[in-house]
């Protein structure tokens, strides 16, 4: 009898050993799983960007995703305005993003509103005003604010976008030009994604828009952007949200963005890289 107990206490002991060796080893993989779920969550940047750098965006994310092993969780809206998906309504709401890429002003208002971590804040590119014409038709010449202004008097219809460009078109450039008063009865604004359409459909004679918008379009041809002397740019930047979950992954996008390997990209968008070129 004492010697079938003692066999029954050691066969016990041993499951209870066998028993203690599973929970560990299924303790060891939950934590690896859990670590695992981590990793892949680090590797993940979640990025809220409006429409201004989205060609370039779309050309330059997968190079960062290549080179960094990141996966890119792009969320596109408005820069401004009280949309449901606009970025600031997103923000407002609880809504949480890694990196910011909006017009500058926008991604200022949302520092002072603390939503945007200052020192992240990185320019990015900077896009002009230029002018478009129907494809096929002579290209005036804008070489300097003189050679602007004749072109625009000549031209029977000017149409500019309903955006802070054409806000200054509208309010500024033309009084600059010394022509507000003439160009009142030939111009007008609209919605932004019709002027090169309005152009290109014979609605228009000359459209007046950023640069980066107006090359995507077929239909028109780009002359060029106005002169240094009454150009307005309109600069886009970067920044990490104060929410952000993942911000050495951010602070590597906007650091990729803003690097001179980023500039051929942005150049071919139409847009002017901030950054040095890249050398050769």
């Amino acid at each position: 009898m004492h010697i079938r107990t003692g066999l029954s206490d050691r066969r016990w002991g041993g499951a209870v050993t066998i028993r203690k060796l599973w929970i560990r080893a299924l303790a060891f993989c939950l934590a690896g799983t859990l670590l695992g779920s981590g990793a892949a969550l680090a590797d993940e940047v979640k990025v809220m960007i409006s429409g201004g750098f989205a060609s370039a965006y779309r050309e330059l994310g997968p190079q960062f995703e290549a080179a960094t092993g990141r996966k890119l969780i792009t969320v596109w809206g408005p820069a401004v305005g009280t949309a449901s998906n606009a970025i600031p309504v997103r923000l407002a709401r609880g809504e949480w993003a890694d990196v910011l890429i909006v017009v500058g002003y926008a991604l200022d208002e949302q520092i002072n509103a603390g939503k945007v971590l200052p020192d992240s804040k990185a320019d990015l590119a900077r896009s002009a005003i230029g002018m478009v014409v129907r494809e096929g038709t002579p290209k005036p010449d804008i070489s300097s604010p003189d050679a602007l202004r004749r072109a625009l008097l000549a031209a029977k219809s000017v149409v500019y976008p309903d955006s802070p460009s054409g806000v200054y078109v509208g309010g500024e450039l033309f009084r600059r030009l010394g022509i507000a008063g003439l160009m009142t009865s030939k111009s007008r604004m609209i919605p932004v994604v019709q002027v090169a359409d309005a152009v290109a459909n014979g609605e228009a004679e000359i459209g007046l828009q950023q640069v980066v918008e107006l090359l995507p379009v077929k239909g028109v041809t780009v002359v060029g952007s106005l002169p240094a002397e009454v150009q307005r740019y309109t600069v886009f930047s970067g920044g990490i949200a104060t929410n952000a979950k993942n911000p050495e992954g951010a602070a590597a996008l906007i650091h990729f963005l803003s690097s001179p390997d980023a500039a051929p990209a942005i150049s071919r968008t139409g847009l002017e890289p901030l950054s040095a070129t890249p050398a050769q």
